[in-house]
């Protein structure tokens, strides 16, 4: 009896599709899941910043009055309004004031996140949950408020501080003043600032295994000792990184003197850096000149936390490589 020769199995061809199939699914999915992210950036970040650099290295010819249909023409300017910018007498004020307000404002805010970070981790420490969000608190008002509320805490006129200041006869300083302005505006930042900075350091604090803390201890070191010689060398990278922000943040200063400004005579529509981009872009209608000045302050600002952080980073990275 004759056997019939079975069909031709499809079952191998079928499961080599399949996998083939999942393979192109699996190496898809990391682009599909950073498509939109990627598609942000793009819009809001690159296309943004290539257009600013586009504008730095133009400017507007006027011809006649300047009031007809082509009278005003943009041509190729190469890198004049980088030259203007760096020679504006205004631009290089507001750079010394900017690095006044951030030597006054950052090693003070640091100094005061720290030390708070360390009384909430503290074995003594009671209330650390209320003591947390009273810091924390003042960071998640917006900056233009904060301003807002500080301005008229300033202002003599309607100032609680100056009223009762003078039912008592002590005399308050004029803080909006011409010498004392900086201070005012650090306030601000420092009131805003401390709780962010604090919650960075109390977070690396609490990562600390707690044995090295008994063993210290135990070997008769106080808390002030445990402090020093165990958690602040510990949390030297949040430290480093909490600094590298603080210095970005100075650098693009704005909200604060923008808002108290009316205020105030003292207050110069190119305070800081920022505000003289503001005031050439919207005022003057110069977006060439802003444009060159805001690439100035992005590539200082760069400038500035690379090498910052090339400078520290073998000490910032020691524990990990170790």
């Amino acid at each position: 009896m004759t056997q019939l020769a079975s069909p031709p199995t499809t079952v191998a061809p079928r499961a080599a599709a399949s996998r083939s199939g999942a393979w192109r699914r699996r190496s898809l999915a990391p682009y599909v899941y950073l498509a939109p992210a990627m598609t942000l950036f793009v819009l809001f970040l690159a296309l943004p910043i290539g257009y600013a650099v586009y504008l730095s290295l133009r400017a507007a010819r006027v011809s006649g009055l300047g009031l007809g249909k082509n009278s005003r023409t943009e041509v190729w300017a190469g890198f004049d309004n980088y030259a203007r910018a760096l020679g504006d007498p205004d631009f290089l004020a507001s750079v010394g004031r900017v690095a006044l307000y951030g030597l006054l404002l950052v090693p003070t805010m640091l100094g005061l996140a720290l030390v708070f970070a360390l009384l909430l981790d503290s074995g003594k420490a009671r209330g650390r949950g209320f003591a947390r969000l009273s810091i924390f608190l003042p960071y998640a008002v917006p900056a233009v408020i904060a301003s807002l509320l500080w301005g008229f805490l300033y202002l003599p006129g309607v100032s609680p501080v100056t009223f009762v200041a003078d039912r008592i006869g002590v005399a308050v300083p004029d803080i909006l003043s011409s010498g004392l302005v900086v201070f005012a505006i650090a306030n601000i930042g420092l009131w805003g600032g401390v709780g962010f900075n604090m919650i960075v350091i109390y977070t690396a604090l609490k990562a600390i295994p707690r044995e090295l803390f008994e063993a210290a201890r135990l070997d008769g070191c106080s808390e002030a000792g445990v402090a020093w010689r165990i958690k602040i060398p510990i949390v030297t990278p949040s430290l480093i990184l909490t600094f590298l922000f603080s210095m970005i943040a100075t650098l693009q200063v704005f909200a604060e003197p923008m808002t108290l400004r009316p205020l105030t005579n003292t207050i110069a529509s190119t305070w800081s850096p920022l505000m003289k981009v503001y005031r050439d872009a919207f005022t003057r209608d110069d977006v060439y000149s802003a444009a060159a000045t805001s690439v100035v302050i992005a590539v200082a600002t760069f400038a500035l936390s690379f090498g910052f952080l090339r400078l520290v980073s073998s000490r910032a990275f020691s524990q990990e490589n170790s």
